[in-house]
């Protein structure tokens, strides 16, 4: 291999009944003598765009003096506020954004007033105002998320994921004279066309190792009670004797992550087919009870997917407007949506301010699991983006000013991290992700209602 320069293709499957399994990046995979930078397996940049709705504790008045979001200094010298302390760790990589609005998920005229809990997700990632329709005939923008497929997803397998936490679970009207859609996605390929999110992990995992094959084939694959791992022990036994030491190891790891993770699933599935009492009755099979579970199950996909470039897109929505789920890890007995609405009352926004840090807490996870997977001249948090924010601010006024918003990783060197940046008044949202196109390799004029570029 050393003197032919022969290698393991970027692209090259692990395949058996119903199952199709990309490879991480291994040494196989890049030509002797040839830098990596120079060959089909230098690594692209990953994005991942994440939602948790209801704004923020510190895009209050009494928020913002306390800075119980955005840090009181500027620049690479700032402290990590109440919220944003479980990120300290990840510093070199964290990226804050404060002081931004997202003027479309406003209400444009007298019908579409109180209605920002159905548009906001819809504008999360848009930047664009949609039409007010209880039909089919719904129109936004295309997302941030999909742009980025759009260029550089269609040489993965799969050009994009969309994974979420909790499900509208709705078609045809909501509230307040709006298609139900806009409630269910954060993620739209054009203007007129939503892209559905997975709640079912179980769904999740089937569409990363699925491969395309008749229903009939995974029907029967699923209906055996074997791991998809033994499915492709063949291909696995073949690669193995052609890999050195180095590039076994890998490809062992990888696979007990796959199977791990499988594993957790089907004891998901066990316990609520066994008739147990669930918290979620409602909900499909391999939705587990405890949220930071779930949470987590779709993290570890998404470091799968990330991995093996099964994709190199994903939009991720935590939780949907106007829930009612208590977090009790949070130390907050209160429902979501009812703790969000607190009245201007110090005590009140302090409360809602331990619920933004919990969720917050949960991003760690997903970073520090990136960040510790090698790849190529890096890790995977090296070569990512990770948006996390909402699209709106003050929940209680149903405002979408001050939103709150950070990014992680470095974009393969194209974003430095450890930086605060506070933006004029009015500047917008979309100013950021015209930026984070940008930073991506996407040469867009203009995204949503951008006006120019942020300084990170």
């Amino acid at each position: 291999m050393f003197i032919t320069k022969k290698h393991v293709s970027r692209r090259a499957m692990l395949r058996g009944l119903g199952v199709s399994a990309a490879l991480p990046l291994l040494d196989s995979m890049v030509p002797a003598q040839t830098p990596l930078s120079k060959t089909a397996a230098a690594p692209k940049s990953r994005l991942a765009c994440i939602e948790m709705v209801h704004g923020a504790a510190g895009s209050t008045g009494e928020g913002t003096n306390k800075h119980y979001w955005s840090p009181e200094k500027e620049g690479a010298d700032f402290e990590f506020t109440q919220t944003l302390e479980p990120l300290q760790d990840l510093r070199e990589y964290i990226t804050i954004i404060s002081d931004t609005d997202l003027h479309p998920a406003t209400a444009w005229s007298a019908a579409e007033e109180g209605a920002d809990h159905f548009r906001s997700s819809a504008v999360y990632l848009t930047a664009a105002h949609p039409k007010m329709t209880e039909g089919s005939d719904y129109y936004v923008g295309t997302s941030l998320d999909q742009f980025y497929a759009q260029m550089y997803g269609q040489d993965t397998p799969l050009p994009s994921i969309q994974l979420c936490i909790e499900a509208v679970d709705a078609s045809g009207a909501c509230d307040y004279g709006y298609a139900c859609v806009y409630a269910d996605t954060i993620s739209w390929s054009s203007p007129t066309t939503p892209l559905p999110m997975t709640l079912d992990p179980r769904m999740a995992f089937e569409n990363l190792f699925g491969d395309g094959t008749t229903p009939e084939e995974r029907a029967a694959r699923q209906k055996v009670n074997r791991s998809i791992l033994d499915w492709i022990s063949g291909d696995v036994a073949r690669l193995q004797r052609t890999l050195p030491p180095s590039d076994r190891q890998r490809l062992a790891a990888y696979l007990d992550d796959v199977r791990e993770i499988e594993r957790r699933i089907e004891r998901i599935e066990k316990y609520n087919a066994s008739g147990a009492a669930r918290a979620l009755p409602a909900a499909p099979l391999g939705v587990p009870d405890s949220y930071e579970e779930h949470v987590r199950l779709m993290f570890d996909l998404q470091v799968l997917a990330f991995m093996t470039e099964t994709t190199r897109v994903s939009a991720f929505k935590m939780s949907r407007d106007v829930s009612t789920r208590v977090f009790k890890e949070s130390g907050v007995n209160q429902p979501f949506h009812p703790c969000s609405h607190h009245g201007e009352a110090p005590a009140k926004i302090q409360e809602f301010a331990k619920l933004n840090r919990y969720h917050v807490s949960l991003l760690p996870y997903f970073l520090n699991k990136l960040k510790n997977t090698p790849d190529g001249d890096g890790n995977l948090l090296d070569h990512s983006l990770v948006l996390y924010g909402s699209p709106m601010g003050d929940s209680n006024v149903h405002n979408h000013k001050r939103v709150p918003m950070f990014l992680a990783g470095h974009a393969n060197g194209k974003i430095k991290g450890n930086l605060h940046v506070r933006c004029a008044d009015g500047t917008p949202m979309a100013n950021a992700y015209l930026t984070m196109l940008h930073r991506l390799g996407v040469n867009a004029e203009t995204f949503g209602d951008s006006t120019g570029e942020i300084a990170i």
